[in-house]
């Protein structure tokens, strides 16, 4: 993932109001990050840890989600799997809902069991190791397995699909 500003990183969401996008919690450690190895941005708020924020590239351009985690369920004390990496994790996995902003302010939302700490990309390289059984035996080489992470949150973000949907 290319290198982003703060900037680039609040006009790229798509599903919260150019007010939310101004004031959401944007990591500090931006210059830090080693952007090689993800294939995007993803960060919970430390104000309000219920929420979460990512930041992927489609079509080349940066695209960013505002997530809430759905609370606490039976899923986070089992063995889960993430839809992003399908890497499996006891307890790492988290159901994300994104407000579907298209449908206007009804409440409607789509979910995704994702990676709890957002690092889909570094578990997808084995840069981070979620535990003993995480993965299961593939072919695939690294870079198979980062591609399909990518297409797998393309999938999630893509224009049309219930989170999309431009700031007013």
């Amino acid at each position: 993932m290319k290198r982003l500003a703060e900037q680039e990183i609040r006009t790229a969401f798509v599903n919260c109001t150019k007010g939310e996008a101004k004031r959401l919690a944007v990591p500090r450690d931006l210059a830090e990050r080693c952007w090689d190895d993800l294939d995007f941005l993803g960060w919970r708020d430390p104000q309000a840890p219920d929420r979460a924020y990512l930041v992927t590239e489609l079509d080349g351009r940066p695209v960013g989600v505002q997530l809430r985690s759905s609370g606490a369920g039976p899923w986070q004390m089992r063995r889960s799997m993430c839809s992003v990496c399908l890497t499996t994790h006891a307890g790492g996995v988290s159901l994300m809902v994104a407000p579907n902003r298209e449908a206007g302010q009804q409440g409607n939302s789509i979910g995704i069991y994702i990676c709890s700490d957002l690092t889909c990309s570094l578990y997808a390289r084995g840069k981070k190791d979620a535990g003993i059984g995480a993965h299961l035996h593939e072919s695939l080489t690294l870079k198979e397995k980062a591609q399909r992470t990518v297409a797998n949150l393309a999938a999630f973000c893509r224009p049309g699909h219930p989170p999309h949907r431009r700031c007013r």
